[in-house]
């Protein structure tokens, strides 16, 4: 379980955008088809793309759920703990600034944000 440095915006920018990248690496896009598609539930919706009911939206529409982390600890459940937690499977975590992909126990990030302090994930919907 390891960070791994990605970055799928084109310009290769350090900018405020890791709800685009997240859900690029995510559904292994590029970083445009997630900015576009995430615009166009921005615009549906009247609201900015990071908003967390705006992405959120669009990771719903797409077969994904969210659920909630165990609260028993506020402070001490990190990113690197849910990745040992979790080595198979993909998910998008977010803290409560930030949002990450999570995939196989490995978090890609444009910074190692392993000791933040997730509070909610998304993950493929359970089909019974």
């Amino acid at each position: 379980m390891a960070f791994i440095f990605k970055n799928p915006n084109p310009d290769h920018n350090l900018a405020s955008d890791c709800v685009i990248r997240a859900i690029s690496i995510f559904f292994n896009i590029t970083w445009d088809e997630a900015f576009v598609k995430l615009s166009a539930v921005a615009y549906e919706l009247k609201n900015i793309m990071e908003a967390n009911h705006v992405w959120g939206e669009y990771l719903l529409r797409n077969g994904l759920e969210r659920r909630q982390l165990p609260n028993e600890c506020l402070n001490c459940y990190t990113v690197r703990d849910f990745c040992n937690d979790n080595p198979k499977g993909s998910y998008i975590l977010a803290t409560g600034t930030h949002v990450i992909a999570v995939i196989d126990g490995n978090y890609y990030d444009t910074w190692d944000s392993g000791d933040e302090v997730p509070v909610y994930y998304w993950k493929w919907k359970e089909t019974n």
